[in-house]
């Protein structure tokens, strides 16, 4: 197998690099005793499933003569596209063909707590080389996904590191929009290796005002832990990077047709990464976030995507030639992260030309007026770094506890059909793409700007910057809350929410 050079982020300065499965042995999954479990219903195996997955080891060959071993959906990578009809209940066979137990976590759907796909929430793991038949009704309508939902840790080869990950579309009742055709992209990294620390960038975000009681907080802890002696938490970089399981160049390219109005949707399908996009010469008009249709469709000259978020948006092809859509990031761009879209008629080596720089502000997707009603309760939350506190790595706290894989208590409660605030308060330097399970929730104030009408199921919440969304709790069951970044989510960044 041909490997690169270990490509080193912008934001993230490699001071060494160590191989993660020599750093520590895998750490086992959740205790099975300490899961709420629900009742899993008796599955029907009389009658032929309307969709089967199966995980197994497979390889993927990224580029030519570039093959690596990865734990994939159907052989493939990105596992297949699923459409499913909103409100059409759908059978779904999971066969488990590896070594160890595995969860299929429905990212952005309303589903109940036992096909969800997480341990947290009681839904039973899928066992070693064990299936299972699992039913649900698909909704909302939109671009969702699904993957992988186990505790990796330091083994990189598990969780998302791996290839489990796959789209989903639901279909709408009306046409989001006048196109003509559409392209899912998944971007994802492989190849991936552990370094000490580094500084992320956050320019890119959109109020960029720091509170300064969390700037002050978040420095003076890390300070201290540097005085003591301890070294940066550990951090994963990638060797390569991929739109669609394919290194720039050595996939099929778009082919599209000058006046084509193309609905790309894109998945940010990677472990810990955020990612940018950009189509030199052409703008893009996002329609939906997260697969939530936007208040009003905003033109932007590129999009950014923190770890599992989503955005549809229609490019008009009005500008002929051969293109890189790919990455700002020039080291990840050159290390694989783009696709070739090529105008019919055109030949040649696909050009990339920088767009200017520009900002992401969720509230440009939304209304410029809160209109938000006052939630019953605000559960106040506070995300914090304990920096190299667990083997080396960071441990991530919420109002000052870490998640505990044994306990599984539930940190917050709430009564069904009632509305919350969450308040979110960053006191580390890090972006963190927050995840809330089997709900959506509406973005109220980002850094101190109010908006409303944006409806999202991740949202990036900058360094030392408070953001706060609103949520009815109307799907009764025990809820996750999450970092979608591998790393936090396995160290501690986690809390379950309890319908009483």
């Amino acid at each position: 197998m041909a490997r690169s050079r270990f490509s080193r982020r912008s934001f993230l300065k490699a001071a060494g690099t160590i191989a993660g499965t020599s750093l520590l042995s895998p750490i086992p999954g959740f205790s099975q005793s300490a899961i709420p479990r629900p009742k899993e219903p008796v599955s029907q195996i009389d009658s032929p499933a309307d969709y089967t997955l199966t995980i197994a080891v497979r390889p993927i060959e990224i580029a030519p003569n570039r093959i690596l071993s990865l734990t994939t959906y159907n052989g493939q990578f990105p596992g297949p596209l699923l459409r499913f009809k909103e409100g059409q209940q759908v059978t779904i066979d999971i066969h488990n063909q590896t070594d160890t137990p595995e969860q299929l976590h429905w990212h952005g759907q309303f589903v109940s707590t036992d096909v969800d796909g997480a341990a947290e929430e009681g839904t039973p793991f899928i066992a070693p080389h064990r299936s299972r038949r699992i039913s649900f009704v698909p909704k909302p309508s939109g671009y969702r996904f699904y993957h992988t939902h186990v505790r990796a840790a330091a083994n990189l080869s598990s969780g998302q590191y791996s290839g489990l990950v796959g789209p989903v579309y639901i279909e709408p009742k009306n046409n989001p929009g006048n196109y003509d055709r559409e392209v899912f992209l998944t971007l994802k990294e492989f190849e991936p290796t552990f370094s000490r620390g580094g500084d992320m960038a956050m320019d890119f975000l959109s109020p960029a005002i720091p509170a300064k009681s969390l700037k002050d907080a978040g420095e003076s802890a890390m300070k201290a832990s540097l005085a003591k002696g301890m070294p940066h938490g550990l951090e994963v970089g990638y060797g390569s990077f991929t739109i669609n399981g394919r290194m720039l160049g050595h996939g099929e390219p778009i082919r599209v047709k000058q006046g084509e109005r193309v609905l790309f949707h894109i998945l940010n399908g990677s472990a810990t990464e955020i990612r940018s996009l950009a189509l030199p010469e052409h703008t893009f008009t996002v329609l939906a976030l997260d697969g939530n249709p936007i208040p009003k469709p905003t033109h932007v000259p590129g999009l950014w995507l923190g770890t599992a978020e989503r955005v549809s948006a229609i490019v008009e092809m009005n500008h002929p030639g051969v293109w890189t859509m790919g990455d700002l990031a020039d080291d990840d761009r050159h290390h694989g992260m783009g696709i070739v879209v090529e105008y019919a008629g055109q030949k040649g080596k696909s050009q990339w030309i920088a767009p200017k720089p520009f900002h992401w502000n969720y509230a440009h997707f939304g209304k410029a007026e809160a209109t938000i009603p006052e939630p019953d309760q605000i559960f106040e939350m506070t995300f914090a770094k304990q920096n190299a506190a667990k083997d080396g790595f960071n441990l991530w706290t919420i109002n000052d506890a870490a998640f505990s894989e044994n306990r599984m208590q539930p940190m917050f409660q709430v009564k069904e059909g009632k509305p919350y605030r969450l308040r979110m308060r960053n006191a580390s330097d890090d972006i963190h793409p927050i995840h809330l399970h089997r709900h959506s929730f509406e973005l109220t104030r980002v850094a101190g700007q109010p908006t409303s009408g944006v409806m999202k199921d991740v949202v990036m919440v900058g360094g030392y910057q408070e953001v706060e969304v609103d949520f009815v709790a109307d799907n009764p069951g025990f809820t996750l809350f999450h970092c979608h970044q591998q790393l936090h989510m396995d160290f501690g960044f986690m809390a379950l929410f309890e319908y009483v």
